[in-house]
């Protein structure tokens, strides 16, 4: 693909300049790239059919809590949106003041889209939401894992549904002056309510050098700063809330176990500490 060739088609002038953003995890370039034209930035980035249409459906009225959206082109059989560039830093060294204004950021779009089912089709949908969280659940090998992600089925299909960024890692937030702005919205749409925050706190960890460092107070917090600002008004009780949630936890540390098991991996460091969590935490289930 022609980069230049890319902007051309989106409207930029031969001075602009496009720099690809990296992973974090490996410093590989994704299809995403900041673009400079003389003093204002933009993020244009490769993406999908569905992300587009979370951007129509849900996000035109998040104000600073998603990336405005400018523009979409199809060029060469792939479709690519051009989105603000928003300034700012992820939460992979979480601190309580950038915490809590992503926690709100989610809380005010929740509230816009609780129950809303009608929606649910839209994006990132509850059917194939449904479908991927039961193909995980086949890769377990382990009876009492099976049967306590068994209830974890039934309760994901009989609880209140709302927006919800299912992939709602760290890095996938920017946090400034107070505020945050969710980003990467491809895996989003109509899902059982506790999804965004579990995804949010599991893979946290007390180290400081850890990827993901979330201390266990700022999870807590977290946990309670949600209940008590959100879900309480919602009517549902805090008991019923934190066994739901711990439910989606368990979801989130079988992801490694689905992995290791996939691909005959079961050596892998992440395997062992994930099953050794999800074995411990399901004695509190």
């Amino acid at each position: 693909m022609n980069i230049k060739e890319l902007l051309a088609e989106m409207d930029f002038g031969e001075q602009a300049v496009a720099t690809a953003f990296q992973c974090e995890e490996d410093g590989t370039d994704y299809n995403v790239w900041k673009v400079e034209e003389d003093t204002a930035s933009y993020v244009l980035k490769k993406t999908s059919k569905r992300e587009l249409s979370v951007y129509d459906t849900f996000l035109q009225s998040a104000g600073y809590r998603a990336p405005r959206f400018y523009k979409s082109l199809s060029y060469c059989g792939e479709l690519f949106l051009l989105i603000e560039y928003i300034e700012g830093d992820n939460l992979r060294k979480c601190n309580r003041k950038s915490l809590t204004a992503v926690l709100d950021a989610l809380i005010y779009l929740q509230n816009m889209y609780w129950e809303k089912r009608e929606l649910q089709g839209v994006g990132y949908g509850f059917e194939e939401s449904l479908q991927d969280r039961q193909k995980r659940g086949s890769y377990l090998n382990d009876p009492d894992l099976e049967q306590a992600y068994k209830t974890f089925l039934q309760i994901y299909s009989n609880i209140p549904r709302t927006l919800c960024h299912d992939d709602f890692l760290p890095f996938n937030v920017l946090t400034a002056n107070g505020k945050a702005t969710l980003i990467d919205w491809e895996y989003a749409g109509i899902l059982p309510y506790p999804a965004s925050l579990a995804r949010l706190i599991a893979h946290g960890e007390e180290e400081e050098e850890a990827f993901f460092h979330m201390r266990q107070e700022d999870k807590d917090y977290a946990v309670e700063y949600y209940f008590e600002h959100f879900i309480k008004e919602k009517g549902i009780h805090y008991n019923d809330y934190r066994r739901t949630l711990d439910y989606f936890l368990l979801y989130e540390y079988c992801e490694w176990i689905m992995l290791g098991i996939k691909y005959e991996d079961t050596k892998n460091q992440r395997f062992q500490k994930y099953f050794a969590m999800a074995k411990e935490h399901i004695k509190r289930l």
